[in-house]
């Protein structure tokens, strides 16, 4: 077989959703003609036939990765997710709310009764219930701290005392530990009597006595060095080292910068608290560019697809109410040029490229502007130059396009007049959605809040209104 019929092969298969929703389609068509029977004889839901269709959807999801279950779970109206819910086996209930969003993760746990939730932790290390911890309700909680071990209880109030945007918050402390002065082959010896490493062990962190961090020895290292050599020989003591109370950010920044797989999380004195590994990092990346997605948009939280509407209304009326509010004031800035508007109609063809242009320039400048505050790119004394660079940047496109826009404008309407003041007015409106689109985002961030909320909203407001109330003027100005 060639590499493309391999690939078109792959194109082809059916995905875990599609062949979940296949299955549940079989099993529902029977239950459905037992509905329409008059009679009450339950054979055919007892059929070999319905048995044979649950079993062969228990089969299957038993043989997924939980968060495939996720996936599938999440993309279900509600009725269809509980069932799906219910067959999944309960040894694998944590793993799968751990990969669900938090809106779905929600519908889950309202399902579940509180032995249901506290044996679902049982499968979980500490660092993975603390990640469920805000959503399992206070009882719940008090029996998962009793069903642990003295060590664990210790490590989950750890984990739960960091805030949700610290490296504490990422840390996991399923780390392996050793002394730099034991040999190579005695560390080999303790592995391989290990049922099992920890996810993503690229490293083994060398402590002393004290479990204060001197060093790590790469796996790499370990598996071509000569197994008579104390660990200290090659051991590299130049290492990331991270602190609980840092801002997870930094974290993401410095694996992406260095590739890291895993890397230490110590205290102020150097001791060895845990670690933080890449996928974690991956899935605090994916939740912060969600979640700045949502921000841009003016949802306050992530919404479940098939949430409730009321629920949905109430996540997404506070942004359409400010967003009201502004329409509102751009049409009293069109009300008090009406009288130009009657004068010359083409007016009110054109506003809304003005405005349009402006809006999606604005964007533009707001998703650097998130994205630099985002990897810590931008400090006081670089703004100004932000600032100064951005507006450059739209004079050059608002000369470029405004003379595109004018000539487009002399070429329909046959006025030299309009398509210079649609080319001022373009230029305009660009350099105030620069100006804008680094100010909105700063300005959030001085005050403590999230810089991408509601910037998107704001800056489309900002040139709808600015925009008319430019164009307009300078119209009345010099065509009147």
């Amino acid at each position: 077989m060639t590499e493309t019929d391999h690939h078109n092969d792959n194109e082809d298969s059916p995905t875990p959703l599609s062949q979940a929703t296949y299955l549940l389609r079989k099993y529902k068509l029977v239950e459905g003609l037992v509905h329409l029977q008059d009679t009450s004889d339950d054979t055919l839901v007892d059929s070999s036939v319905q048995k044979q269709n649950l079993a062969e959807l228990q089969n299957f999801l038993d043989q997924l990765h939980p968060a495939d279950i996720a996936l599938i779970l999440e993309a279900l109206p509600l009725e269809d997710r509980l069932l799906i819910w219910s067959m999944v086996k309960a040894d694998r209930d944590g793993e799968v709310l751990l990969e669900t969003s938090d809106a779905v993760r929600a519908t889950l746990i309202t399902d579940m009764r509180n032995q249901e939730l506290v044996a679902a932790t049982e499968y979980l290390d500490a660092d993975e219930i603390a990640d469920l911890a805000p959503d399992l309700p206070q009882e719940v909680m008090d029996d998962v701290f009793r069903s642990l071990p003295i060590e664990e209880r210790e490590q989950l109030r750890a984990a739960m005392s960091y805030p949700e945007d610290s490296v504490g918050a990422l840390m996991d402390f399923d780390v392996i530990t050793i002394r730099e002065d034991v040999r190579l082959e005695v560390v080999l010896r303790y592995l391989r009597r290990l049922e099992e490493m920890p996810d993503h062990t690229d490293q083994l962190f060398v402590v002393d006595r004290n479990e204060q961090l001197k060093g790590v020895l790469l796996i790499n290292r370990l598996l071509v060095s000569d197994p008579d050599i104390l660990v200290a020989e090659v051991m590299a003591k130049e290492m990331i080292k991270l602190r609980p109370h840092d801002v997870a950010q930094q974290a993401a920044n410095a694996f992406e910068r260095y590739d890291l797989v895993s890397a230490s999380v110590v205290d102020d004195s150097g001791t060895l608290l845990g670690r933080v590994t890449v996928n974690t990092v991956i899935d605090f990346i994916r939740e912060k560019a969600e979640n700045e997605a949502l921000n841009l948009a003016g949802l306050s939280e992530e919404e479940d697809l098939f949430a409730p509407v009321l629920k949905s209304v109430k996540n997404r009326w506070v942004w359409l109410a400010i967003n009201l509010v502004t329409a509102f004031i751009a049409s009293r800035v069109i009300g008090v040029f009406e009288d130009s508007i009657e004068k010359l109609v083409a007016l009110a063809a054109l506003m809304p490229i003005i405005a349009g242009i402006g809006g999606n320039s604005g964007n533009q400048t707001i998703t650097m502007i998130v994205r630099a505050l985002a990897l810590d790119q931008i400090n006081t004394s670089s703004a100004w130059k932000l600032i100064a660079k951005e507006i450059g940047v739209s004079a050059v496109n608002g000369l470029l396009w405004g003379a595109v826009v004018g000539l487009f404008t002399f070429a329909i309407y046959q006025n030299a007049e309009l398509g210079l003041v649609m080319s001022l007015a373009l230029m305009l409106n660009l350099l105030l959605a620069a100006l804008l689109g680094v100010l909105i985002p700063l300005t959030l961030r001085k005050f403590g809040r999230d810089p991408a909320i509601g910037s998107s909203v704001m800056i489309t407001a900002v040139t709808d209104s600015g925009g008319f109330f430019i164009f307009l003027s300078l119209a009345t100005i010099f065509l009147l």
